[in-house]
């Protein structure tokens, strides 16, 4: 697995790129996936992830999200509203 700075930057990169609200839901919090803090965070403290899309641009933002978690060996699940 690719270290976590690479991976927080590379995840929040691409969720700047929607205009779709996207989170990341882990335990009890919720983080604004184009938060570097936010995701810096959380991303060290679970492995357990679920994604929440909402917005114009939804279907193309959840295909990438997933993608780039994948490539960084991270496992999420896309919250189907």
């Amino acid at each position: 697995m690719s270290s976590n700075n690479a991976a927080v930057v590379e995840i929040a990169q691409t969720a700047g790129k929607f205009t779709s609200s996207i989170v990341l839901h882990s335990e009890n919090k919720y983080i604004d996936v184009k938060s570097i803090l936010g995701l810096f965070t959380t991303l060290v403290d679970t492995h357990s992830y679920e994604l929440h899309v909402h917005g114009p641009d939804a279907e193309e933002a959840k295909t990438a999200m997933a993608e780039v978690f994948a490539k960084h060996g991270l496992q999420i699940t896309i919250a189907e509203d």
